[in-house]
C-alpha cells in the first residue's frame, strides 16, 4: 500500500465521522473552534487507534491467511464500503444533538470507527512503521474532516451528509477492488 492509498484509505474512513460531525454542527446554535476541535479529537483519535487494533489481530493470523490477504482486503472494503453507500439512502433514525459529553462522544466514536477495525485488518503486510504513519495519517485526517464537518453542519446543514457518506464508500470500495488486482496481479501500481 502506497502513500497514496493510504490518503484515499483515510478519506474514505473519515465519511462516517464526517457525516456525523454535520449532524452535531447542525444541532449546535454556533460552532467555535473549541466544539469543532473536540469532534475532531474524539473522531480522529478512535480512527487512528480502531486500524492499529485491527492491523495487531491481523498480524496474529497473518499466516494463515497470507495467500488469500487480497481477498480479505477486498471483501472487507467492499462491505464496509456497500454499508456506507446503503446509510448514505437511509432516513436519519434521530438526531445526534449537540451533547459533546464524554458518553455520547465515546459512543459516537466507537461507533464512527468500527470499519475502521475491519480496515486496519487489510495493513497486515505493511512494516510496522509504515502502519504506524498510516494510523497517523488516518488519525489526522479524520481529525480535520470532522472538525470541518461541525463548521460546514453549523452553516449548511445536511444537505452533503448523504453525499459525504455515498463517497466515502465509493472510495473504500474502489481501494478494495484496486487492491484485490494487485493480489491476483492483474494490475501492478
Amino acid at each position: 500500500m502506497s502513500v497514496v492509498e493510504i490518503l484515499i484509505l483515510s478519506v474514505g474512513l473519515s465519511m462516517d465521522a464526517f457525516a456525523v460531525a454535520l449532524c452535531k454542527g447542525l444541532a449546535m446554535d454556533r460552532s467555535t473552534l473549541k466544539k469543532c476541535s473536540i469532534v475532531g479529537a474524539w473522531f480522529g483519535v478512535f480512527q487512528a487507534l480502531m486500524p492499529f487494533l485491527g492491523y495487531l489481530l491481523g498480524s496474529l493470523f497473518m499466516k494463515y491467511i497470507e495467500a488469500f490477504d487480497h481477498w480479505v482486503a477486498f471483501v472487507l472494503l467492499a462491505l464496509i464500503g456497500a454499508n456506507m453507500i446503503k446509510e448514505s439512502f437511509e432516513e436519519e433514525e434521530g438526531g445526534t444533538g449537540c451533547s459533546l459529553s464524554f458518553k455520547v462522544m465515546f459512543v459516537m466514536a466507537i461507533a464512527t470507527s468500527i470499519d475502521a477495525l475491519a480496515a486496519g485488518i487489510t495493513l497486515v503486510s505493511l512494516s510496522f512503521k509504515f502502519v504506524i504513519f498510516a494510523v497517523l495519517i488516518i488519525g489526522v485526517t479524520t481529525f480535520l474532516m470532522s472538525a470541518l464537518g461541525v463548521k460546514i453542519g453549523n452553516v449548511f446543514g445536511m444537505k452533503y451528509k448523504s453525499k459525504a457518506e455515498f463517497a466515502g464508500g465509493a472510495i473504500l470500495i474502489l481501494l478494495g477492488v484496486k487492491m484485490l488486482l494487485e493480489g491476483l496481479g492483474v494490475i501492478n501500481f
